[in-house]
C-alpha cells in the first residue's frame, strides 16, 4: 500500500535543495510546456486586509508523475518595521494529481523569491539584447538580491545600479553582492539617470504609484516589472506600457492585477495590445526580441506554474536526499 505520510520542508530545507540555476531551468521548461499546450492556464484568488493580503495560486503539472501545487502567500509590506517579520510568508502544498494525496508542505518564501527571479532571467534571455551588460535594480530587498544573481547567470554584467528609497538597502546589496559578482555595483539616488544608462531594468518594489517614466527609458531597454502583483500596486508609467511591447507571464493576470491593467484602465491599451505571453515566446510560437531598439516590458505578476515547477524540484530532491520531516494529518 502507498504510504500516507506527508513531507514537511522548512525554509532552510528549501534553500539547500533549490539552486538558482536549476530553478531557472525548471521555470523555462514549464513555460515552454505551457506554450506547447501541455499545461493549462492557472489562476489566482485573493483577499485583502487593512495591512496586506493573501493570494492563492494553483497549477497542475503532468509528466512522469502528475502533481497539483497550491501556494498560499501573505504579503504585508509593513511587517518588518512593525513586527520584525518578513513581508511575504506562506506555504506550498504539493498533491499527487492521480489520487489527491498531500505529498508535501513546503515553506514558500525561498521558492517565491527564486522562481520570481528565475522568470525574469528566462524573460531576459528571450527579450533583452544579447549584449546586455548594464542593469538597474529598483528595490534592494530579497527580490533585488535574487534578481541580480539570476541576471548574472544570463549576462556578463559589468555595471549594476542599485536603487532603493532606503539608501541603506542599496548600500547593503552593493556590499553583499560585490563579493560574488564581477560587476561594479553602484548604489544610486538618481533613478532616471540609472534607467537611461541600463540595458536591463528590474522593478521589484511595493510601490503604489509609478516611478519608471516613459521619457527615462532608452530604446532597446528590457524592463522586468515585478512588483505590481496586486491591483493597487504600480511601478511603470502607463504611457510607457502603451508605447512598448508588453510580454505577460499571464495575460489574464497582467490585465487584472499587473502594471498593464493601469494602462488599460486609463484607456491607453486594450487586452489585445499585449504583444505575447512569455510561454508563447519560450515555445517559439511568437518571436521575442526582433530588433535592437524595441522597448520590451515583461509584466510579471507571478504565476503558479513557476511555484509548481520549483516545488516539484525541491520535493523530488528531498526524497532522494532524505531531507525533511514526515507527518500524517490523520494521526
Amino acid at each position: 500500500m502507498e504510504p500516507r505520510s506527508s513531507l514537511l520542508l522548512g525554509r532552510s530545507d528549501v534553500r539547500d535543495l533549490l539552486g538558482l540555476t536549476e530553478c531557472i531551468d525548471a521555470v523555462e521548461k514549464v513555460f515552454r510546456r505551457q506554450g506547447e499546450g501541455k499545461i493549462p492556464q492557472s489562476g489566482v484568488l485573493g483577499v485583502t486586509t487593512q495591512s496586506g493580503g493573501l493570494h492563492v495560486k494553483t497549477a497542475s503539472l503532468a509528466g512522469a508523475k502528475n502533481y497539483v501545487a497550491v501556494k498560499l502567500n501573505t504579503n504585508f509590506p509593513q511587517n518588518y518595521t512593525r513586527f520584525g517579520l518578513p513581508t511575504i510568508q506562506g506555504v506550498i502544498v504539493l498533491y499527487d494529481a492521480d489520487n489527491g494525496r498531500v505529498l508535501a508542505v513546503l515553506d514558500s518564501m525561498e521558492i517565491t523569491i527564486k522562481r520570481t527571479a528565475a522568470a525574469t532571467a528566462v524573460a531576459a534571455k528571450y527579450l533583452a539584447r544579447k549584449n546586455s551588460s548594464v542593469a538597474a535594480i529598483c528595490g534592494c530587498g530579497e527580490q533585488g538580491h535574487a534578481h541580480l544573481r539570476a541576471l548574472s547567470v544570463m549576462f556578463p554584467l559589468r555595471k549594476v545600479y542599485a536603487f532603493d528609497i532606503d539608501p541603506k538597502a542599496s548600500q547593503h546589496l552593493a556590499a553583499e553582492l560585490s563579493r560574488e559578482s564581477q560587476a561594479d555595483i553602484e548604489p544610486v539616488r538618481s533613478l532616471p539617470s540609472a534607467i537611461q544608462s541600463s540595458d536591463v531594468v528590474v522593478t521589484c518594489t511595493p510601490a503604489i504609484e509609478f516611478y519608471v517614466h516613459k521619457e527615462d527609458v532608452a530604446p532597446g531597454t528590457f524592463i522586468a516589472a515585478v512588483g505590481a502583483d496586486d491591483s493597487h500596486k504600480q511601478e511603470i508609467d502607463p504611457a510607457l506600457l502603451s508605447w512598448a511591447k508588453v510580454v505577460a507571464d499571464s495575460l489574464e493576470q497582467v490585465c487584472s492585477i499587473g502594471d498593464t491593467h493601469h494602462a488599460i484602465a486609463e484607456g491607453l491599451m486594450r487586452k489585445e495590445d499585449v504583444y505575447a505571453a512569455l510561454s508563447e515566446v519560450v515555445a517559439g510560437k511568437t518571436a521575442g526580441r526582433i530588433n535592437e531598439t524595441d522597448i520590451i516590458v515583461f509584466d510579471s505578476t507571478g504565476v503558479a506554474i513557476e511555484d509548481a515547477a520549483a516545488a516539484t524540484v525541491v520535493y523530488e530532491k528531498a526524497l532522494i536526499a532524505g531531507i525533511g520531516s514526515y507527518f500524517e494529518f490523520a494521526a
